[in-house]
């Protein structure tokens, strides 16, 4: 029991860390004036503390919405870019509906000119 209660303090240390820290949070500017994309992050405490992302809208390629169905169901909202990884934009603990999702993903590449591809 011991083990159990020792390893439930430091599961929830970690958990109420991750929270204070704002381990997660950001925001996605578009603009479509200049052409630009920036997308930033914040992560645990270090040198990559801030995540900042810079590219250009032209390298955009898709919105892909990715859902799994079942008990556990969820989706989540990608930005394909040329040369790199899929980049997610919704957080985890945003649960939206799939049609929520979908609105979402088209309200963005109608924005972004883009298609959508789901996965």
């Amino acid at each position: 029991m011991s083990f159990y209660g020792i390893a439930g303090l430091f599961i929830s240390s970690y958990l109420w860390c991750t929270i204070s820290w704002n381990v997660g949070s950001g925001y996605d500017r578009f603009d479509i004036k200049d052409g630009k994309v920036c997308i930033f992050r914040w992560g645990f405490p270090g040198k990559n503390r801030r995540v900042f992302l810079r590219f250009l809208i032209k390298d955009i390629q898709s919105v892909r919405i990715e859902v799994k169905e079942g008990i556990y169901a969820w989706c989540v909202l990608y930005m394909d870019i040329r040369g790199q990884r899929a980049i997610p934009l919704t957080r985890t603990d945003e649960n939206f509906t799939p049609r929520e999702m979908e609105q979402k993903a088209a309200e963005l590449a109608y924005f972004l000119r883009v298609p959508i591809e789901v996965f």
